[in-house]
């Protein structure tokens, strides 16, 4: 069975309403997804190109939107950073940093993503649930999209 498919079964964590994040292909196919009650939270996770040290970006469920609620970075390596005035750095105790309350909302209900190799490990967590898009989709576009009830 192919991992997306066992990724489709992840139960809602919490609350009654409910959406779906949905993982879809450049040909538009879902190829999994998982059920969001309000205030589940989910993260892309992925390895940095260059230090190999791992990235979070990390999205709640506030009907009817998805928002980027924080971001955790351990350092400020190439392509990562904090912009003025969007959410709070804070540091995360380990030597990074934690960009908290950035209660951003995902334009559109989609994320688009070019998924990275082996190595960069791309993938999506959620309550008990990992899926990783590198092995099945490295080097492809993929997109994430929040799907109203």
């Amino acid at each position: 069975m192919p991992l997306w498919l066992a990724f489709v079964v992840l139960p809602v964590l919490s609350g009654q309403e409910t959406g779906r994040i949905q993982v879809v292909d450049a040909g538009g196919e879902v190829r999994g997804g998982f059920q969001v009650a309000a205030d589940d939270r989910w993260c892309l996770v992925w390895n940095h190109s260059v230090t190999g040290f791992e990235v979070r970006d990390c999205f709640v469920h506030r009907p009817p939107h998805m928002l980027l609620e924080y971001s955790l970075q351990p350092d400020f390596a190439a392509g990562l950073g904090h912009v003025e005035g969007r959410g709070e750095m804070v540091s995360d105790g380990e030597g990074g940093y934690r960009i908290e309350r950035i209660d951003e909302v995902v334009p559109g209900g989609v994320l688009r993503l070019r998924v990275g190799s082996a190595a960069v490990d791309h993938r999506i967590e959620h309550g008990a649930g990992t899926l990783s898009l590198s092995p099945d989709f490295a080097h492809r576009r993929m997109e994430i999209r929040y799907v109203s009830p």
